[in-house]
């Protein structure tokens, strides 16, 4: 047995004609493959499945979080501490406590990078159903994991495409291709076809795809690719491709931990050759001690879990803007987006079709309201359309738009149907929106579709082009048979379909209210119409009919349509939501630029566009023809002018993201089907919708809007804009501490007292709780008035960017100031009385309190602390309080004070800390009032 001439991966298989289809497969369309046939291909082309690449293993992902240069500068002062320890015969208690500290800076950092990817799983759901295929002679039932190219499959409505296939026939087959592709409505397939090689995936008509809905007809495919070769399993390559990029939170704690422990090892030098230098030798152990506690001193351990609180506190606030944060970073990461990719079809879109203008000859209506809701007017829009004059309603509708309506409802095979307080669609979303349209005009489907008895009728096809039903029409109103020429009509036949055809078939038309022959001019005015409300991206159908006198005796046959009336046009478009609008604006105030990218077609995407504010009218479209013969150098050099893409295929997503990415805007990607998903991967942000979209697209998004609304998508960007102010704010709150901690340790042995101020386990305890708590009551702070009248945070700004690491070197040399000076003062004291180690202990609560009033004065970095409401952040207060409380326990406390290495402290001395405490807080105000004092001075 030959093998097939190319192989299915190579060939398009859409401009080829069946006969040509059938022999490269050397498939019999009547008896299908034999087993020879069907063992040989099976051998060559494996399992119809999608493969999967093996991840990280959890071991090394839990491994992978002691790389951290912190950790491993903490472990090494563990094995040191350790070591001092054990070698003097004591309990290794501050080696301990780091370990632990390590550890669960281990566990947290496994615990958000170990989710399992799930995107891949929820695609193989799309390609597993039960399918009939033709094999020997025989129909038989199967698992479509056994199909193999060349295979003969039968395709019928309520089904699933088990695999990629050319049509050998089909019969009004209808397939729903919007996970894969983006189109709105079911695509009308059609066998006969030979189409360009470069048609776009949405133009495919001859083709079937795997994960695709059977809607309606039936038809005979035979497979032309299977497993990864399919467009879903190209999907799923490019899931697998797409590499994650550290998120822009963690790229800052990098840098930040490399300028840490880069400062600490630099100042641990300077003070052991310092000592050495003037104490010779005999004083390296007293100073190795030192540097331990230095160390520990620089690495703010507290910091991870802070940060994943704030994050973890970010999701719960963002939940209730109906976002939901499937990946804890995201939260931080919204917050310097500068780009928003935006599928159209129920993203931007209800996804619901929607009946907006009606064009008789002479007059032109608008249609009011929104979805399928049969709520809504229709308006004569004045010939003059200057937009001063604003549409009228009319007493009662012209003859032809009532008969558009009638025609609306007896023309029909969908349901309109009231559930759960919605309306809602059984059938083609485009005969929905007619019925909504025929509601609006009065005639409700219930009873209408009733009461127009239908007589019989000419089904829609792809080569038609149109509809026509004959239908009693006894039942109509009075005024309305009143109106109609002969008066009771009897039987009617109603068309609906391409205006072109139908107006091909009419020979008569209403103007002015009268019935009269339809001439070459008037023809051309229609033709004109269809074209103007096709070029605003309206999806536009013909209606007529014509009076039967008797009804049928026979099936309706195509000659029956002739001598027809014309009625008019509609234009129909799936409505943009209507808050979208305001959202985009929103976005574009605060620097977020959105763009549009979709399957559908080019005037259709202008048109929502436009209407969006997301581009002006003129503006430069992209379509995925033009962009495959793009290099990606020339996408790149294109992606910051287009604003709009039409017609595009999974990977044109995945390129115009990449592209982006390459001319460094921080990307969000948002979408809903499982052509989606490589994009959505590969974004900074991926965002799902929670209602329309497939599980694939979740999977592998990072954000969820639970109501698929675009506009919930800003306010969860500017909740992550909150959440990354409030890291900088902790962050420079911890850090000052850090910088004061290790400068008073490192002047301790240069200003020849002995001994180390505070041990590590003293460090810790700073570290962990009297800076992470009040960090934590931080992170509650509420929005800043203008955080979204300023531009995004740059990807690329460093986390010391906009002064923050002067705050902290200025702060950390105040704070060490005074505590040097706190710390000569008790040191001295402390020799004249009987506890000479008693000065550790004041420095050590010194530290911890004057920490409690820079908490209180971090919460703004303009408003002094009298001037902010107290009730906005009662954590804050809460937390100083606490702290305090807990930190007297360490020191009044036997059994603590033991464990810490405190001792006893007075009330002249606890007073004297107070003092020293309470001038951080007064600096940091006094900062404020200068800063407020300057620019108050150079305004002037």
């Amino acid at each position: 047995m030959n093998p097939p001439i190319s192989p299915p991966s190579t060939t398009a298989w859409h401009s080829l004609a069946v006969a040509d289809t059938l022999h490269q497969f050397q498939a019999d369309p009547d008896q299908g493959l034999d087993s020879e046939q069907v063992a040989d291909r099976w051998r060559r082309y494996g399992p119809n499945e999608l493969e999967e690449r093996a991840g990280r293993p959890d071991w090394v992902i839990f491994a992978d979080q002691f790389k951290n240069l912190m950790l491993i500068m903490l472990m090494a002062v563990a094995v040191v501490s350790a070591i001092l320890d054990l070698r003097d015969s004591k309990f290794p208690k501050d080696a301990i406590a780091i370990v632990v500290i390590v550890i669960l800076n281990g566990i947290l950092g496994y615990v958000q990078e170990s989710r399992a990817e799930k995107a891949l799983a929820a695609l193989k759901k799309l390609s597993s159903p039960l399918v009939r295929v033709l094999r020997q002679g025989q129909v038989q039932e199967m698992d479509a994991r056994q199909l193999v190219p060349g295979d003969v499959v039968l395709l019928e409505a309520g089904g699933q495409v088990a695999a990629d296939g050319r049509l050998l026939e089909s019969a009004s087959l209808q397939i729903r291709e919007s996970a894969l592709t983006g189109e709105a409505t079911a695509v009308m397939k059609n066998a006969t076809l030979q189409l360009p090689e470069d048609a776009v995936l949405g133009d495919r008509l001859n083709l079937v795809f795997q994960g695709t809905e059977i809607i309606q007809g039936r038809g005979t495919m035979v497979v032309t690719t299977t497993g990864m070769q399919t467009e879903l399993g190209r999907i799923a390559t490019m899931l697998q491709d797409v590499v994650s990029e550290p998120t822009p939170l963690q790229q800052r704690m990098e840098q930040l931990a490399n300028t840490l422990v880069g400062g600490s090892l630099l100042l641990v030098v300077l003070v052991i050759g310092a000592g050495v230098w003037s104490a010779g030798w005999s004083a390296f152990e007293e100073l190795l001690e030192v540097s331990l506690s230095m160390a520990v001193a620089v690495v703010p351990e507290g910091l991870p879990a802070v940060i994943t609180v704030a994050l973890a506190l970010g999701t719960q606030r963002m939940v209730r803007c109906h976002a939901l944060i499937r990946k804890l970073p995201a939260v931080e990461t919204l917050g310097s987006v500068t780009t928003i990719c935006s599928d159209k079809t129920g993203t931007l879109t209800q996804n619901k079709m929607v009946v907006q203008s009606l064009q008789t000859l002479d007059q032109t209506f608008r249609v009011t309201g929104e979805g399928y809701v049969p709520e809504g007017n229709i308006l004569l829009v004045p010939q003059t359309d200057t937009g001063e004059t604003p549409p009228t309603a009319l007493p009662h509708l012209p003859l032809p738009i009532a008969l558009i309506c009638l025609t609306a409802v007896a023309c029909n095979d969908a349901l309109l149907q009231h559930k759960d307080q919605d309306w809602q669609i059984l059938g083609d979303p485009t005969e929905g929106a007619l019925l909504t349209l025929a509601g609006k005009g009065g005639y409700l489907p219930d009873p209408w579709q009733s009461k127009l008895k239908r007589l019989g009728e000419i089904p829609f096809s792809s080569e038609r082009k149109r509809m026509s039903v004959a239908c009693d029409g006894t039942q109509l109103p009075a005024d309305l048979v009143s109106q109609l020429p002969g008066g009771s009509p009897g039987a009617m036949l109603f068309t609906k379909g391409s205006p072109e055809l139908i107006l091909e078939r009419c020979t008569q038309t209403y103007q002015g209210g009268q019935l009269g022959e339809l001439t070459p001019g008037q023809r051309s005015q229609i033709l004109a119409q269809n074209e103007h409300l096709a070029a605003t991206g309206l999806r536009v159908l013909g209606f007529a009919y014509r009076p039967l006198g008797q009804a049928p005796t026979a099936e309706l046959v195509e000659e029956q349509e002739q001598g027809l009336i014309w009625l008019g046009l509609t234009g129909m478009l799936d409505a943009p939501r209507p808050e979208v609008r305001d959202a985009v604006a929103r976005c574009r105030q605060a620097g977020i630029r959105p763009v549009m990218i979709t399957g559908d077609h080019q005037l259709t995407a202008q048109a929502i566009a436009q209407s969006l504010g997301i581009a002006e009218a003129g503006c430069e479209v992209l379509d995925g023809r033009a962009l495959s013969k793009m290099s990606q150098e020339e996408l790149e050099q294109e992606v910051e002018q287009v604003s709009i893409y039409a017609r595009v295929a999974p990977e044109h997503k995945l390129r115009i993201v990449q592209a982006l990415q390459k001319r460094g805007q921080f990307v969000a990607m948002t979408g809903d089907g499982v052509n989606d998903a490589p994009a959505l991967k590969q974004a900074n942000i991926g965002i799902a919708m929670g209602i329309t979209g497939t599980d694939v697209s979740k999977e592998a998004s990072d954000m969820v809007l639970l109501d698929d609304n675009f506009a919930s998508i800003v306010a969860a960007t500017e909740e992550g804009r909150v959440v990354y102010t409030n890291i900088r704010r902790f962050i420079k709150y911890i850090l000052g501490s850090n910088v004061g901690e290790l400068i008073t340790i490192a002047a301790a042995p240069l200003l020849g007292i002995p001994g180390v101020p505070l041990t590590p386990l003293q460090i810790l305890w700073m570290n962990l709780v009297t800076d992470g708590v009040p960090a934590l009551a931080l992170a509650m702070e509420p929005a800043e008035p203008n955080v979204m009248q300023r531009p995004p945070i740059h990807p690329q700004e460093s986390i010391f960017a906009r002064g923050l690491g002067w705050y902290i070197l200025r702060i950390g040399f105040i704070f060490a100031f005074f505590t040097i000076g706190l710390m000569m003062w008790a040191y001295g004291h402390a020799q004249e009385s009987g506890d000479p180690d008693r000065w550790k202990t004041m420095v050590f609560t010194s530290l911890c309190l004057a920490q409690m009033g820079h908490a209180i004065a971090m919460r703004s970095n303009t408003q002094l602390t009298w001037e902010l409401n107290p009730l906005t952040n009662l954590y804050v207060w809460g937390s100083v309080i606490l702290t305090t409380m807990l930190q007297l326990l360490l020191i009044y406390v036997e059994p603590l004070r033991q464990f810490f290495g405190t001792h006893y402290l007075n009330a002249q001395d606890l007073s004297v800390c107070l003092v020293f405490s309470v001038v951080l807080f007064v600096w940091v105000e006094g900062e404020k009032l200068f800063v407020r004092w300057f620019h108050q001075r150079k305004g002037s």
